[in-house]
């Protein structure tokens, strides 16, 4: 009798993984990563707070507190307490109605949203000038009503919201479609109304998608430089934000007042990194678990009595099921018809 050869049960883990590269070329990419993060993101950091502290605390706290820097800062923060709401209530809106609904023109909705990421944010400022300048459409009109809008704040806040209102609605909007209805049709089968859906059902389960576009919105807020150079007029004093105003300072030779500046921005990119982390973290863990949750299938069928018969529970359970089954469309799909 022949023996049949057997394999032994440990060969298919010592075969190498086809996929894998060898150790020689991962520390390779790994050492080129490092190298590339070095040269162009920790020696640059580390440079800026260098120059921001060489000539010691005091002269630091001196440029913080320059009457032209802090009018920097607080029409930076100003513009950035604005912008960011205004941006937060759209994107909350409009992700909600895109990945919500069914109606005309959602390609165009979707393609509005992503129009400041294909302009640039000086061609932008350029058209706030066109509009509302002294020479532009409603120029005559405003000036006859003694309402300013470029070189002066209100064209900055509305510079800054143009080129910021994307962040919060593309972060949003591939959350909820991958979350899908199925948790607000329950709701609305329960009887809940549309505020109710969206306050204790949609907006908890995007938490975290939410504060990471408030997050990536607000860093760029405060440290958009383009738009706002176009409308702000360099107004020292008064219409310059933090970008800005390093960029006046730099000019100026002022290196170390500039640098110091420049810092309070560097320190606010951090912490923005932190939070990112944080909120992509729990963006992960949502869409993971809005993968594993099975779909809505009504509400469960009722148990029978103690002693009932068998076949009288399973003429309950199969009435139940042509319920559920003969439901209408507009029933059984509510967000789909457009009832919320």
């Amino acid at each position: 009798m022949n023996r049949v050869p057997t394999t032994p049960l440990n060969v298919a883990a010592r075969r190498p993984d086809p996929v894998s590269e060898p150790r020689a070329v991962r520390w390779l990419l790994i050492g080129i990563a490092l190298l590339f993060l070095a040269l162009f993101l920790v020696v640059p950091l580390v440079a800026v707070f260098y120059q921001a502290l060489n000539k010691g605390l005091r002269f630091y706290f001196e440029s913080l507190a320059d009457p032209d820097a802090l009018s920097a800062i607080k029409l930076t923060l100003i513009t950035a307490a604005i912008a960011v709401p205004l941006n937060l209530v759209f994107g909350l809106a409009a992700s909600w109605c895109i990945a919500k609904f069914e109606f005309r023109g959602k390609a165009l909705l979707t393609t509005l949203i992503d129009l400041p990421f294909s302009v640039s944010p000086v061609i932008s400022g350029l058209i706030y000038v066109l509009m509302f300048g002294a020479q532009g459409w409603f120029g005559p009109w405003l000036q006859d009503h003694n309402v300013q809008i470029i070189f002066a704040v209100p064209g900055i806040v509305l510079a800054t919201i143009f080129v910021t209102f994307p962040f919060v609605a593309r972060e949003l909007i591939p959350l909820m479609q991958a979350q899908g209805n199925d948790e607000e049709e329950a709701a609305h089968v329960l009887g809940a109304s549309g505020w109710q859906i969206f306050r204790r059902v949609t907006l908890p389960n995007v938490k975290w998608g939410l504060l990471y576009g408030v997050i990536l919105c607000n860093a760029r807020a405060m440290g958009e430089f383009g738009a706002v150079s176009v409308v702000s007029g360099h107004i020292r004093g008064q219409t310059d934000t933090m970008p800005l105003h390093v960029e006046i300072l730099y000019n100026e030779y002022n290196f170390s007042a500039a640098f110091a500046v420049a810092s309070l921005l560097a320190l606010l990119a951090l912490v923005t990194l932190g939070l990112k982390l944080l909120a992509e973290r729990h963006m992960s863990a949502e869409l993971s678990a809005a993968s594993d949750v099975p779909a809505y299938a009504g509400p469960a069928p009722a148990v029978a009595p103690a002693g009932a018969s068998s076949q009288a529970a399973h003429a309950q359970s199969a009435s139940h099921s042509i319920f559920v089954n003969a439901a209408p469309a507009s029933q059984r799909h509510p967000l789909k018809q457009g009832e919320l």
